[in-house]
């Protein structure tokens, strides 16, 4: 059973969500919050698998808790669900910690999806947002990388370490880390999380 948090100031889309969530054999709400605040207060008591959460709140918005909900419930996965659909809104989002991102224009399945996939370690980003992720040369891009250094783009996405990767493609961990270098020159990339964005808005890893 899957242990959801909802988080939204707005108690009639609040009520809603907790209703769709309910109605799954899969997934329970165990509690609601109408603050940032109180988000870290119930997340801390619960200990949820999930916290839906609203990015824009009165005196603290959702990104800003992101960390704080990191710390008091560090094994919970955060599916912001927001109406803001910027690129940058969203790897905001990814980078600072949450697990998935949600339009609250999106279907119910598109939310039962995200949920489940995101209790299930993956990450999620609505697939009528993910495109922009990286802006219109990304595709390009992908084509630049080859079938080996795709292999470890996707581990790596999934956040295996270079030792796990290597034991997974049965190659030395000097190998992956040489992969990794020329996926991180070739895709013009500096971080972990821009790895991730750029998995995401491509398609590989997260929904089909």
């Amino acid at each position: 059973m899957i242990r959801v948090l909802a988080v939204d100031d707005h108690a009639v889309l609040r009520t809603g969500v907790a209703a769709i969530v309910d109605a799954e054999n899969d997934m329970t709400i165990i509690g609601q919050a109408d603050t940032a605040d109180q988000a870290v207060i119930k997340a801390r008591a619960l200990q949820p698998d999930v916290i839906l959460l609203d990015g824009v709140m009165p005196r603290k918005s959702g990104f800003d808790a992101l960390p704080e909900l990191a710390k008091v419930a560090p094994e919970a996965r955060v599916i912001m669900l927001s109406m803001q659909t910027s690129p940058s809104a969203i790897r905001q989002a990814l980078t600072t910690g949450a697990a998935g991102y949600v339009a609250k224009h999106a279907s119910h399945a598109d939310l039962l999806d995200a949920i489940r996939r995101v209790a299930d370690g993956s990450r999620y980003v609505d697939p009528q947002l993910r495109g922009d992720l990286l802006g219109p040369d990304a595709e390009a891009l992908t084509e630049e990388i080859s079938q080996r250094e795709r292999d470890v783009l996707y581990l790596l996405a999934l956040g295996y370490t270079n030792q796990e990767i290597a034991k997974k493609l049965y190659i030395s961990v000097r190998t992956v880390e040489t992969h990794r270098a020329h996926i991180m020159r070739k895709l013009n990339l500096e971080t972990r999380a821009e790895l991730v964005l750029y998995a995401l808005a491509n398609g590989l890893i997260g929904p089909s």
